[in-house]
């Protein structure tokens, strides 16, 4: 891995340390992002720097940096780094301070960045599709904001290993939200569903740009809530994230979605996403 960044400095990863009275490791009182990096261009890096400020202001915290700044730091990072596909990470948590609920006043942020090499998603998970299972929603009511508290995310995520799937789709009220660490869709009667964006579920790069596709490619598709029932008939089950990318679901809960194997739109979204990674 190269060099990170913590606070101002460049250093390898093994010095880079915080107090253990950081907010981020006593409260998990921080955001983070995610960015993926295609032949040293950071892909949507506008929209990400714009959902890590809506996190920020989410959370009531300082913006540490400005976007150019964050740009400039984010390239530097992507420059240190010998891989041309990386994975991009920013973290800001609202820094030390003795542990106390209310928000400390005039402490600094941490801010700490690190890239790695991006790996594509298995071959077979393109070819074959993946296995998932369900399970209720368990998380807080600001799932929108991409903060470092992801205790209940990590517990669903592990129910999914534990099954040997991989992921774990959530269900809130009788309706689909998302995965533990993806965004979802279906396919019903030929037309893309998306679960309504709101304040249950991650607004994702990936899926702002899935919907993007269809729209400008005649792919019927509708923005609206999806029932628990219509994801279990669904023809075509789909995550989304941007590190993953697009990947089919052709088994949900040990039963086949629709034929057992990736489906047309699923496959053709996914050549559209390819196009606009490699203009």
């Amino acid at each position: 891995m190269s060099d990170v960044y913590l606070n101002g400095q460049f250093m390898p990863l093994e010095q880079a340390t915080v107090p253990v009275l950081d907010r981020g490791f006593i409260f998990g009182d921080g955001v983070y992002e995610v960015i993926p990096v295609y032949n040293r261009i950071p892909l949507a890096l506008d929209r990400h720097l714009r959902r890590l400020e809506y996190s920020l202001d989410g959370i009531r915290m300082a913006h540490p940096m400005t976007p150019e700044a964050w740009r400039t730091l984010i390239l530097e990072l992507i420059a240190r780094e010998s891989s041309a596909d990386q994975s991009v990470y920013l973290q800001v948590t609202r820094g030390v301070a003795p542990r106390d609920h209310a928000f400390p006043q005039g402490v600094a942020p941490t801010v700490f960045a690190m890239t790695k090499p991006l790996t594509p998603p298995p071959a077979s998970w393109i070819r074959d599709g993946v296995s998932a299972i369900t399970h209720a929603d368990f998380r807080w009511l600001r799932c929108d904001l991409k903060t470092t508290s992801l205790l209940a995310n990590v517990l669903l995520r592990q129910l999914a290993v534990d099954a040997g799937a991989t992921e774990c789709l959530l269900i809130r009220d009788g309706f689909l939200t998302e995965g533990a660490a993806s965004n979802t869709f279906i396919v019903l009667d030929g037309c893309l569903l998306a679960p309504t964006r709101n304040r249950l579920l991650l607004p994702g790069i990936t899926y702002d740009l899935v919907l993007e596709a269809a729209a400008s490619h005649g792919i019927p598709h509708e923005e609206r809530p999806v029932t628990e029932a219509e994801l279990r008939r669904a023809e075509e089950v789909m995550m989304t994230s941007s590190t993953r990318e697009i990947v089919p679901i052709t088994r949900l809960d040990g039963v086949p979605v629709g034929k057992g194997r990736p489906g047309p739109v699923t496959m053709r979204l996914l050549n559209l996403y390819q196009e606009y990674k490699w203009p």
